[in-house]
């Protein structure tokens, strides 16, 4: 099922941690609608912007999924309203600066430890960029950005 023209459901629930513990991750109809809305709004108009392809890291997690991930329990993934994503040929900071400085409507854009971007899609459209690094003991610091 193709959830608008360059992104499916498939590729945005595929999860490798669903996989080697056998869990079924699959969305209700309203996080596939999120999904959609996510598509649309954010990754086919960024796909645009950048002139290739987005890859699609981590979509929509059940809450196994997010748990064995060590997700937040208040992940926008659940919802399927959130992807993790890559460009190749752009590092994670170029991508993070052309989606923060975009007209791109994203809940929230989070660089995350120099390795991916996670960019939302919801009603709220708060423009709510982060920064995430590890600090002492591991500790995640989340830095907003004005």
């Amino acid at each position: 099922m193709n959830l608008s023209t360059h992104f499916s459901l498939q590729e945005m629930t595929l999860s490798q941690t669903a996989i080697r513990n056998g869990i079924k991750n699959i969305p209700n109809a309203k996080q596939i609608s999120n999904l959609k809305e996510l598509c649309l709004n954010i990754l086919e108009p960024l796909r645009t912007l950048v002139g290739k392809p987005i890859h699609v890291t981590s979509g929509f997690r059940n809450p196994i999924v997010n748990s064995l991930i060590s997700g937040s329990s208040t992940s926008q993934h659940m919802k399927g309203e959130a992807a993790d994503i890559h460009v190749e040929g752009l590092t994670t900071q170029e991508l993070f600066d052309i989606i923060r400085t975009s007209d791109l409507p994203y809940d929230q854009l989070i660089q995350e430890f120099d390795s991916w971007v996670h960019v939302s899609f919801s009603a709220k459209t708060r423009r709510d960029t982060l920064v995430a690094t590890k600090g002492l003991n591991n500790k995640t610091i989340m830095t907003r950005i004005a």
